[in-house]
């Protein structure tokens, strides 16, 4: 299809003038890639106050953070042993949550110091699980599963308290999706002010709405489209961006007003593309984290954040 970048890319640089004042917009330009320490293995990324990103590794647990504005940056979450980082989000309390990946945990550090603030068993022990992505809504925490057909759910707090163990639930999906052989549930994204969820089955490429109340399923209807390899899922008013990792894309999907329906849009690429997985947004662009899965040697390969460019 067309890829149209120019309306999309305006329309981030709309809603960027809508929450940056006119000299912060128009200071120091942001670099097109942002070098993480190699061998970092990434894959979620995160936006955070003012124009902060954050990285998660997988093999280590440990979280980089850094500016877009500039593009430096240094691990604030060390490396801890037996955990993983897969996808993470920031919440508006300064808190960084991460989806632990087959541990079956998740985690809670706090985006300033770096702190350890929780951890939380989600999946049973000795279940095969993939804790794959998490949203952050004002009352849960919602991580999905790649390989079981359900969400955990963090319950917040008054003030958006944290927790303890026993308040974790599982809330078991029911309607239209049917999990197959594979990577299932992937990215998600929380829309109408956390009160519906909006998630990606990768195997198959479709979309879904869920209720987070219920945890009924509904498919968003693209009609001849898919959204196959869609991993992490960026929801900017009725546009959300799905990553496609393998295919180096970015697909723009315009939602119905009932989030019944959608259509792509778009594809938006860019040559520094190499096996991206999540996206992020600040100060009016959008940042994707290359993972560069089945490169030779991860351990010491170079990894980048990449600029969606207007080019």
């Amino acid at each position: 299809m067309p890829v149209r970048r120019r309306p999309i890319l305006l329309l981030l640089a709309a809603l960027a003038l809508a929450v940056l004042a006119p000299s912060a917009a128009a200071a120091r330009p942001f670099p097109d890639t942002i070098r993480l320490p190699d061998g970092f293995q990434p894959e979620g990324i995160a936006s955070g106050r003012g124009t902060s990103l954050f990285v998660g590794s997988i093999p280590t647990g440990a979280v980089w953070a850094g500016d877009a504005r500039g593009g430096r940056g240094a691990v604030l979450v060390p490396p801890h042993t037996g955990r993983n980082a897969i996808g993470i989000k920031v919440d508006r309390r300064n808190r960084i949550f991460v989806a632990g990946g087959p541990t079956g945990q998740g985690y809670v550090y706090d985006a300033r110091t770096g702190a350890d603030l929780a951890s939380y068993q989600l999946a049973p022990a000795g279940v095969a699980t993939f804790v794959n992505d998490v949203v952050v809504t004002p009352k849960a925490a919602y991580f999905t599963d790649s390989l079981n057909q359900q969400l955990y759910v963090v319950p917040l707090g008054h003030h958006s308290r944290l927790p303890g163990q026993g308040a974790v639930r599982t809330l078991p999906l029911t309607g239209d999706l049917v999990f197959q052989t594979g990577f299932n549930l992937n990215g998600i994204a929380a829309a109408r002010g956390g009160r519906v969820l909006v998630v990606v089955q990768s195997n198959t490429g479709k979309l879904f709405t869920v209720s987070p109340r219920t945890g009924v399923t509904d498919e968003i209807e693209l009609g001849a489209a898919t959204v196959t390899n869609g991993d992490g899922l960026l929801l900017l008013g009725r546009h959300l961006f799905v990553v496609r990792n393998q295919l180096n894309l970015i697909a723009v999907v315009k939602l119905s007003h009932s989030l019944s329906s959608g259509r792509v849009v778009a594809e938006l690429t860019d040559p520094d593309l190499d096996v991206p997985t999540t996206i992020a947004f600040t100060a009016g662009h959008l940042y994707a984290v290359n993972a560069r899965f089945g490169t030779p040697d991860p351990a010491t390969a170079r990894y980048d954040i990449v600029r969606i460019d207007d080019d």
